[in-house]
């Protein structure tokens, strides 16, 4: 329990450094979920430590990794925008284990024109991040972990940086099949930028759980997310909560539901939100390969369309 209250109390330093931290329109490509897992989780991944992807979320998480594991991901968007994602984690006997991330998204081609509406030919968008994470264990069951990502965005022949850095903490109770996460994200700045003036990172503090139930093979998981967004009632800062569940039907095949909050009321239309905020998901498990599927609804907009495959070098 001590162990315990130290980790709470790290968690509330970090905030207190950040609390004044908010996001903004640049660089929001760092939002998305990529991995297909996560996604269909709603994105409640803070608390997960067994899949390498987590490192997008938390990458203390990558702690308790075995092997060497590598994944890749694919994102169909709305329109003709495509994003994708590869992750790869070892650990290093004695010093701990690394992580390296990329994650990728290209908005597709664009018409270019001068003020007449004259066409000039056509121009590409597109952003991309570069990670390497470092995580290890601080104490029994208590683990720390911290990426350095570089970030590039380019419209045509414009573009800008940036540095950030996320941090994580996770807290586990094996025995009691508790697990909890902090993480926060995005925390830098731009090294060049498109306009005179400087944007924000979306900074994003997380705070989630895992249950792992004891005699059924079942996974909940939950977590707030943006709690560093101000907002006009301090109760609202909380409304940003995504939950899921993962059963496992057998060892080859897991279902997979979750829930988001903030999206089921912002894609809200009228009088409907339809099936918005809500996703779904499949895992098989074939030979050596783990491949995942994930649907996520935005309502009345359309849907977003994962699948990835994971294995162990």
């Amino acid at each position: 329990m001590k162990r315990f209250s130290s980790a709470i109390l790290i968690i509330f330093i970090i905030s207190a450094v950040i609390t004044n931290a908010q996001s903004q329109s640049t660089y929001d490509f760092l939002r998305l979920d990529m991995s297909p897992r996560a996604a269909a989780l709603a994105g409640s991944f803070v608390a997960n430590n067994d899949d390498p992807n987590v490192i997008f979320y938390n990458p203390a998480g990558i702690s308790q990794l075995e092997g060497s594991p590598i994944s890749f991901s694919f994102l169909k968007h709305i329109v003709d925008i495509n994003s994708a994602s590869l992750t790869y984690s070892k650990e290093l006997e004695g010093i701990g284990r690394f992580g390296a991330g990329v994650q990728y998204i290209n908005y597709g081609d664009f018409t270019e024109a001068d003020q007449f509406g004259n066409r000039l030919g056509e121009f590409g968008a597109s952003e991309m991040a570069l990670m390497i994470g470092y995580s290890n264990k601080l104490d029994e069951n208590f683990y720390y972990g911290a990426n350095v990502k570089f970030i590039n965005s380019s419209i045509a022949d414009a573009s800008s940086t940036g540095l950030a850095v996320d941090l994580g903490l996770q807290y586990h109770f094996p025995e009691s099949g508790w697990y909890f996460g902090f993480s926060a994200l995005n925390l830098g700045s731009q090294l060049s930028s498109y306009f005179d003036k400087d944007e924000d990172l979306p900074t994003d503090i997380q705070f989630g759980v895992r249950k792992e139930l004891a005699r059924v093979p079942i996974k909940f998981y939950f977590a707030f997310k943006k709690l560093n967004e101000k907002d006009d009632d301090f109760a609202d800062r909380f409304s940003h909560f995504t939950f899921g569940g993962e059963i496992r039907l057998s060892k080859a095949v897991n279902i997979r539901l979750g829930f988001d909050n903030e999206k089921r009321k912002d894609l809200k239309i009228g009088s409907s939100s339809g099936i918005a905020g809500i996703s779904l998901g499949l895992g098989f498990l074939i030979s050596d390969y783990k491949f995942d599927y994930a649907f996520s609804s935005l309502g009345n907009i359309g849907s977003l369309h994962r699948i990835g495959i994971s294995t162990d070098l």
